[in-house]
């Protein structure tokens, strides 16, 4: 594994019982005084919730880049996820344009939250502290490139989109 920088050894289980489930430290800078640092709803949740700093108006239809206030230090080898919250999606048609963002462990700016009202009639309203957004945190390899003239056969094959279908 690339780097190995960020690792802080074994969680527990909610019994106490070490799990060795590798925890990576996520270093994170508040660019703002009134942003609000990652969290977890429930102990286990794969993503860390990401909030607004600002009052934004996003219309039907509309789209808005949300700033949360933060910058992140994603550790080498790591990529960061952004994803929508389902609670949003479900109840007010709340998604990310670009899901899932990616935040390359070379980022040191904002992160930001690219904001879509799918709602044709309703204006949705983000207020400064609201949960808008979830951060997974992923190991990503790296990859090597090898350049061949044939690939190995599948059952798939070069069937593409709705190929599943019966």
């Amino acid at each position: 594994r690339r780097g190995g920088a960020g690792f802080a050894g074994a969680s527990g289980h909610p019994d106490g019982e070490p799990q060795g489930v590798a925890v990576i430290e996520l270093p994170v800078r508040r660019l703002r005084e009134d942003a609000s640092l990652p969290t977890q709803a429930y102990a286990g949740d794969a993503g860390l919730d990401l909030a607004a700093c600002d009052r934004h108006e996003v219309g039907p239809g509309e789209r808005a880049v949300i700033p949360t206030g933060l910058a992140l230090e994603i550790p080498e080898g790591y990529g960061g996820f952004v994803l929508p919250r389902s609670g949003l999606a479900a109840e007010h048609g709340i998604t990310l344009l670009n899901a899932p963002g990616l935040i390359d462990a070379g980022y040191r700016g904002e992160v930001q939250v690219v904001f879509h009202n799918t709602d044709r009639e309703r204006t949705f309203v983000v207020e400064p502290g609201m949960r808008i957004a979830q951060l997974v945190v992923l190991p990503v390899p790296e990859v090597a490139l090898v350049e061949r003239e044939e690939l190995a056969s599948t059952e798939r094959g070069a069937r593409g989109f709705g190929s599943s279908r019966a």
